[in-house]
């Protein structure tokens, strides 16, 4: 290996080449990765929906739902089976582990599908399959307003709809505030009792007449003829002469006891942007779709429609989060030119013009070297890579300092400069590769993080990785190549021939500088070994002890400045369409004049899966064009709707990183429902009664609400000549009408439904009490045999995994850690007593810090163990591997010194990857410094071990702090909440993308200054002890040789 690493060096021109390939190829990989904001996760996430008009929850549990979760519980793969049943819908959302095909998972399921459709009502719909998105929040919003027809709107809203659908990377664009075409034949019931025709008797003879009928072909032997019998209704008027019965030469036909109209189905919704009427689409990428590129390709179809629609339509876009997405990714790039500029400031100020650019190229060297391998294995250009980057900017060129500096000192000595750097080269060959390879094994463990979480932070290791073995090629051939040409010796002056000659061959301590001031006090510190590694041991105890007292807690991911929000509210009773969209309205007038808001989108609805009766989509300005932070925006709206009577307001921010939902989340599960509700009242009292610190407490027990249960005695409708048929068929036209088939219009998607029912004036309660059906004793009053009973409201059945379940969730005031609270209520739940049936956990955020604190734990362990055998094969010693790794100690130490100084609380995720992370750099110095002595220690085997020691330490001095100093100052100023752009020439405090990334950069960096400050006093104490152990023990030896007697 050494041999070759010469014939790279003397053979510059092809190593140069090959350098200028690989910058070359890099340049084309930056071009063609595709670019996006966050990290793409590709979450094997699918719903089954079954649509049942009419059926009830308990209903679609037991018909619907259970079948499913039967079958496709039975898939390899499948984490977590979530039923829901409400009224008309039976659904079941699955969840795969992270390592699942989404396209395998997809087909696993159409076939489970399939397998349970035979256990469904034959009333049931075709159930239909969508892949899940974890994320709430639309890419954009397309607006429509204007004073035009509804309908005009809608097929407008349609045919944007229909071509924006057609593009790969859009999921869905669902219409707000749109409804669906229906042709209704609204009945007369006092024609029907003139005529004495049924309802039973209309409806048939309407389904008889839209068949399709095959008629087939007649052959005659002369020719070959199709024929047909049109019988398929095409528009409204083919159904006006459907005759419905004949009297003597009478026919009466359906416009003689109906109306039939093309109209809107009931509408289930309002669409408004910041607060005038309109429709919406709103907008969802597929989750591995590129949201720059969607957003892009959605707009170009917008825009191909706005030259064809009339002027009085106006079209706008909200919730736009391109800009926001392309802004944030301009600003990281900004950032990453910030550093390198921190770095070559550094370089060159330490180590001259010449040896800081041969160092300095090692940057873009190693970052398109990785980009390579980024585009290769396809990954996109986010904002996770280009962190990744940031991170191992420092790191990167620590390998070419060492290397750089050592020849840099040959050149002094007078070795001509191609040898100085073949010699610095096969000299730290070992050095170099172990400290790069021992910082590849810290990453290595969280290249395989699982779940979700794992998904979203795998690109930063990789990222680490890649540029890290780009680096390692760097300096040990393209670094060494460049100097070999360009080299030069540093400064040569007397003073400091005189100063590199102390250091190589005289005493460090005579020196007047710094560096003699360190030799000096390492002089005193290794022959005090035992009392500064106590003394070092006593104040890292301290630190931990410190933490377990004063420490602020944990949480799961870092909290960033709000650029999107979304708003629900909430309302409780039997609320109608039009009794929401007043609520929302009325929520609405209280947002729109908080400051900093840009656009707001709202949509007020009737839910049958809980108490929201709207909800807004706010997108604020960009955090330089505002005055409030997205906090305090989100704190006034709070504060400006707390008085509403009856509602209540629950805002939930945008997050970056996975979702997770409230941090607050309880799950109280049980066979027996009836369970469910008394132990979720007790634990939501205790939370609202007895707690401080929670806002949003909400829970998934039954609504208040009332519904009507029609009983009939069979017994008494059996003597009318009456039947549960001929009920539910009187009561259905009473309610949403009896879909008795469908036709399709030219420009319909899917066919329009044919629904019969009554006028509107018969549509009310009373109309139960006056309903009359048809038997063959003639019109009978329903209430003869039926009553009419107001009962609880079931609202939704939710089960997990085959058990039905009930959840309590909250979210945490501004300055409380959900953390503490959690462990509040743990504490209080197991001084309770329950139901043994019951079983009580908490999901959510708490479920998944759990995970990753397990996993962190894990790979953390892992990175040592891979480490301590790199270091025993380099080294061949267990004590200084052992020693090497005691730097871990003093980061971790570090980085709980960095949160007890902030304040902050530790992020498992982003302080965990810290610690891990620093357990990779920080062994860097130690190896350098123990194997600079060993190395001293062989060249020079009767020099006291205590001169070798000063000198290890005064040569690597230089080294140490500069590699130290590189990291830490590219990572200062986001560890500092600020945002350094150059490229846009701006400096921002406090922006999201700086608060992101604020826990991770300040774990490296206290860690990695506590440590590199220790370890340079710390490790050659350490060094020391074998040494003066052996010499107490050889002196205890002789003492006791002399004073045993001498024998006669």
């Amino acid at each position: 290996m050494l041999k070759i690493l010469e014939t790279c060096i003397t053979r510059s021109r092809t190593t140069l080449l090959i350098l200028f390939m690989i910058l070359m190829t890099g340049i084309i990989a930056r071009l063609a990765i595709p670019i996006e904001y966050q990290p793409n996760v590709d979450v094997p996430f699918f719903g089954v929906m079954v649509p049942h008009e009419g059926i009830s929850p308990e209903d679609a549990e037991r018909l619907l739902v259970m079948p499913l979760e039967l079958e496709i519980r039975q898939i390899e793969g499948v984490e977590e089976v979530t039923g829901y049943a409400s009224e008309g819908m039976g659904q079941v959302m699955i969840e795969f582990d992270g390592e699942s095909d989404i396209e395998d998972a997809e087909q696993d399921i159409r076939n489970a599908v399939d397998r349970a459709k035979i256990e469904f009502p034959s009333t049931a719909e075709e159930p239909f399959i969508e892949q899940g998105d974890t994320n709430d929040f639309p890419i954009i919003q397309i607006n429509l307003t204007g004073d035009v027809p509804e309908r005009m709107l809608f097929n407008l809203a349609r045919d944007m709809r229909d071509e924006i659908e057609k593009l790969g990377e859009i999921l869905s664009a669902n219409i707000d505030g749109g409804r669906e075409e229906v042709m209704e034949i609204v009945i007369d019931p006092k024609a029907l009792q003139t005529y004495q025709i049924s309802s039973e008797l209309l409806m048939n003879t309407v389904i008889r007449n839209n068949r399709l009928i095959p008629a087939g072909n007649l052959d005659t032997g002369k020719g070959r003829f199709s024929v047909k019998v049109p019988s398929i209704i095409e528009n409204p008027l083919d159904v006006l002469d459907i005759p419905v019965k004949t009297l003597g030469d009478t026919v009466v036909v359906l416009s003689d006891v109906a109306t039939v109209r093309p109209t809107f189905k009931e509408r289930q919704g309002y669409a408004r942007l910041n607060g005038n009427n309109g429709l919406s689409l709103y907008v969802v990428k597929r989750t591995e779709a590129n949201i720059i590129e969607a957003i892009k390709k959605t707009k170009q179809i917008v825009e191909q429609f706005k030259s064809k629609i009339p002027g009085k339509i106006s079209v706008s876009y909200s919730s736009d989060q391109g800009p926001y997405a392309q802004s944030q990714l301009v600003e990281l790039e900004g950032n990453i030119v910030t550093a390198m500029g921190i770095v070559m400031i550094i370089v060159v100020a330490a180590m001259g013009f010449r040896n800081g650019l041969i160092v300095g190229l090692a940057i873009p060297s190693s970052f398109l070297f990785a980009l390579i391998f980024v585009y290769l294995v396809g990954y996109s250009f986010n904002f996770m890579v280009m962190f990744g980057m940031i991170l191992g900017l420092g790191m990167l060129i620590d390998g070419a300092i060492v290397v750089t500096e050592y020849a840099d000192r040959k050149m002094i000595e007078g070795h001509e400069k191609r040898q100085a750097y073949i010699i610095a080269a096969n000299r730290m060959f070992w050095p170099v590769t172990a400290s790069i390879a021992t910082t590849l094994a810290a990453f290595l463990p969280l290249m395989f993080w699982p779940g979700v979480p794992g998904q979203f932070m795998r690109y930063l290791p990789v990222t680490v990785f890649m540029v890290l073995s780009g680096s390692l090629l760097y300096a040990l051939v393209f670094g060494p190549t460049i100097g070999s040409i360009i080299g030069k010796a540093g400064e040569q002056s007397d003073e400091s021939k005189k100063q590199l000659k102390s250091l190589e061959h005289g005493d460090p301590r005579e020196l007047k500088t710094m560096t003699g001031f360190y030799a000096r006090a390492l002089s005193f510190t290794a022959r005090h070994s035992a009392s500064t590694l106590l003394v070092t041991l006593a104040m890292v105890s301290s630190v931990f002890w410190a933490y377990g007292q004063f420490g602020k807690g944990m949480i799961f991911f870092s909290d960033t400045d709000v650029q999107f929000l979304r708003l629900e509210v909430k309302a409780r009773g039997n609320l109608s369409v039009e009794e929401a969209y007043i609520l929302t309205k009325e929520v609405e007038k209280r947002v729109l004049p908080v400051e900093g808001i840009r656009n707001l989108n709202s949509y007020a609805f009737i839910s049958s899966r809980g108490d929201s009766v709207g909800q807004m989509f706010l997108e604020l300005f960009e955090g330089n064009k505002r005055r409030l932070t997205g906090d305090e925006i989100t704190e006034q709206i709070r504060q400006n709707t707390k008085d509403l009577a009856g509602i209540s307001v629950e805002l939930i921010p945008q997050e970056m990183g996975p979702p997770v939902g409230k941090p607050v989340y309880i799950e109280v599960s049980s066979y027996q429902k009836m369970l469910l509700e008394p132990a979720v009242e007790k634990i939501r009292s205790y939370m609202e009664e007895s707690m401080e610190g929670l806002r949003d407490i909400d829970d998934t027990r039954d609504l208040p609400g009332i519904e009507f249960r029609l009983n009939i005695d069979k017994a008494k409708a059996s003597m009318y000549g009456a039947d549960v048929s001929q009920v539910g068929m009187a009561v259905q036209l009473v309610t949403n009408g009896i879909k008795v088939g469908e036709y399709r219009p030219d420009r319909a998607d899917d066919g329009v439904d044919i629904r019969v029912r009554y006028p509107t004036d018969d549509r009310t309660i009373q109309a139960f009490e006056e309903m009359r059906v048809m038997t063959n004793n003639g019109l009978v009053p329903i209430r003869n045999f039926v009553s009419l009973e107001p009962v609880q409201k079931v609202s939704t059945i939710r089960r997990v995994d085959g058990i039905p379940v009930k959840e309590i969730r909250a979210n945490v005031a501004p300055g409380v850690l959900a953390d503490d609270k959690v462990k509040e209520i743990e504490e209080w739940i197991a001084t309770q007593t329950w139901h043994p049936e019951i079983n009580i956990q908490f999901r959510g955020a708490n479920e998944e810090q759990q995970k990753t604190m397990d996993f962190v734990g894990v790979a953390f362990g892992l990175s040592l163990l891979f480490m301590f055998v790199l270091l025993v094969t380099q080294f061949n010693s267990f004590y200084q591997s052992a020693l090497i790794l005691f730097a871990v100690i003093l980061s971790t130490a570090g980085v709980l010194i960095g949160l007890l100084i902030t304040g902050s609380p530790f992020s498992s995720v982003m302080t965990g990857v810290g610690v891990v992370a620093l357990a990779g750099i920080v062994v860097n110095n130690n190896i350098v410094l123990i194997d600079t002595f060993n190395n001293l220690r062989k060249e020079n085997p009767d020099n006291d071990y205590m001169d070798l020691l000063i000198r290890t330490g005064a040569q690597r001095l230089r080294p140490v702090i500069l590699t130290s100093t590189t990291t830490i100052l590219g990572l200062l100023p986001l560890a500092s909440n600020v945002s350094i752009d150059l490229i846009n020439r701006t400096i921002i405090f406090g922006s999201s993308l700086s608060t992101f990334w604020v826990p991770l950069s300040q774990a490296i960096v206290s860690g990695l200054t506590v440590a590199t400050l220790l370890t340079l006093v710390t490790t050659p104490a350490m060094l020391a002890i074998p040494y003066q152990l052996k010499n107490f023990m050889a002196t205890r030896f002789r003492q006791k040789t002399l004073d045993q007697p001498v024998s006669p």
